[in-house]
């Protein structure tokens, strides 16, 4: 079983590492059309609102609830039953997201004085600042829509999922970045404001990206016609199940609201530097962590159809191990490098050296919950496949009191920073409170070989920070950068990144981890 995940996990890193590649080209974009400035700050904050939404009725908690009922319903092997409450199941969702996007569009104002409270109260102060409260309000009627289509496509892409077809749901993706990038070199030429064209090639990506879906849905036999399905009694399992892990499986994305809540009122550039900094993160968060979590909920949620809770335990654990091997060196790495990597990606344009130094310290503080992020990616499904959504709605208010407690004590001093290192922190509690639930239930518990595999890992990583700062030292990154060109920093970056990769991987091998180690779970 380990092989078929790993495969799986291949195929949907591969499509992801394509999706985020072409993700940081946006930003490129982006960042050279509007640096970190007031028009930047306003359309991260435009479509960070319908994203978080997006969490919640998509890929977030909908998944979570959907798939291991649609698990149950699928091993039933009866078509009939399959088909209704597939057509049930769309049609209610589809209908409470339209409306949903329908009243974001009317109440734009509403929204926008709710999540950038700093700036609707320079707008009634009327100051400068407060222009930027009605560019947000404006620009939520243009990304709001992306709701409907995005949850309907995340629905599809669950379906699909759910039958091993992995490959298309993480491919789609790929065609939103397509579509604001194409909109941001075709339309904003045209508009007085850039920021808009952006926020078209939202609402268009969003239509796509379902659009894309549909064929292989119809090809699946699943492509059914949409019913109003609220009484169903499958529909009643999946919304009960979803209602709790509306909260739990959200949390950081809740806290990164709050985030951008807070930076309202700080300097203006402090939400397009979390934003930045946090799109770097979102890279080896969505390559590894995503991926891995993607392809485990599914199979989680057959070993406990199917109640084996050795099989369970078992992809867990190989889990663990394939989200630790990537996330403390991703961590360690990205930490080390963050400067000269917002340099490399971002820096032309509107978007100045000082930008990639601001962007630099909320990456850092963001990183160093990183692996925590990607922890808690593979033990919600661990409930979530088992039908439990209370537990981590439980640790999920715990965790969101916490990063506000954390909020309050370290953006006073650090400003944005304090903001991102209590969002890392309060990502830690997270993971910490799952495990622990884990194991006091006997769902699952670090085996002795995994715990001895987790020690070399670090070890190796640790060995590769050192030599990615060795390196840096006798190169003079820190000097010699303010003076060179794009491709000689890109041609440093590179080599420096290579060179960490190599003693990473020469340290698993001299401490003699093997690839087995990733395709065999050994249970002490």
């Amino acid at each position: 079983m380990s092989s078929k995940l790993l495969k799986s996990g291949l195929i949907v890193s591969a499509m992801t590492f394509m999706s985020r590649i072409l993700g940081l080209v946006r930003d490129m974009v982006i960042a050279n059309m509007m640096g970190a400035g007031a028009a930047a700050d306003v359309f991260f904050l435009a479509n960070k609102i319908p994203n978080f939404l997006r969490r919640l009725f998509a890929e977030g908690a909908f998944a979570q609830a959907f798939i291991p009922v649609l698990t149950e319903v699928h091993a039933q092997n009866d078509k009939k039953q399959l088909h209704e409450f597939v057509a049930r199941v769309s049609g209610t969702l589809g209908v409470i997201v339209f409306f949903t996007a329908l009243l974001g569009v009317i109440g734009s104002p509403v929204v926008a004085a709710l999540f950038s409270a700093g700036w609707f109260l320079e707008y009634l102060n009327d100051e400068p600042q407060g222009e930027k409260y009605v560019l947000a309000s404006q620009m939520l009627k243009i990304t709001f829509p992306y709701l409907f289509f995005i949850s309907l496509a995340g629905f599809a892409g669950a379906v699909l999922n759910t039958l091993n077809k992995f490959a298309v749901a993480a491919f789609t993706p790929v065609l939103l970045n397509v579509c604001i990038i194409g909109c941001a070199w075709l339309l904003s030429p045209h508009l007085q404001q850039p920021a808009f064209a952006l926020a078209w090639g939202v609402f268009l990506g969003g239509a796509v990206q379902l659009l894309f879906q549909l064929p292989f849905l119809f090809k699946a036999g699943l492509l059914v016609k949409p019913k109003w399905g609220w009484r169903d009694p499958n529909v009643v399992k999946v919304r009960t199940l979803m209602i709790p892990a509306l909260f739990g499986v959200s949390v950081s994305q809740i806290n990164l609201l709050l985030d951008v809540l807070i930076a309202s009122f700080l300097m203006t550039g402090s939400v397009s530097w979390l934003y930045y900094s946090d799109r770097l993160l979102e890279f080896p968060l969505g390559l590894f962590g995503i991926a891995i979590a993607t392809v485990i909920l599914p199979t989680l949620s057959r070993n406990h159809v199917a109640k084996d809770p050795q099989a369970f335990s078992k992809n867990l654990d190989w889990a663990f191990r394939v989200i630790c091997a990537l996330g403390v060196p991703a961590a360690i790495a990205l930490i080390l490098i963050a400067w000269p990597i917002l340099m490399v990606i971002f820096q032309r344009g509107e978007f100045s050296i000082n930008d990639a130094y601001m962007a630099s310290y909320s990456l850092m503080a963001y990183a160093s919950g990183l692996l925590s992020f990607m922890l808690v990616k593979i033990f919600a499904p661990a409930f979530y496949s088992r039908q439990d959504t209370k537990t981590p709605v439980k640790f999920g208010i715990i965790t969101m009191v916490a990063n506000m407690v954390f909020n309050l004590i370290l953006a006073v001093p650090f400003g944005y920073v304090g903001l991102a290192m209590a969002t890392a922190l309060s990502g830690t509690l997270n993971a910490i409170l799952l495990y622990r639930e884990l194991r006091k239930q006997g769902v699952y518990q670090i085996s002795r070989s995994s715990f001895i595999f987790v020690l070399k890992v670090t070890l190796s990583a640790t060995i590769m920070g050192g030599g990615i700062i060795f390196y840096a030292i006798e190169l003079n990154l820190h000097e010699s950068w303010l003076k060179t060109e794009l491709i000689g920093r890109l041609i440093d970056l590179s080599c420096m990144i290579v060179f960490g990769l190599f003693l990473y991987i020469l340290s698993l091998l001299i401490l003699g981890l093997r690839l087995k180690d990733f395709k065999n779970i050994n249970q002490a």
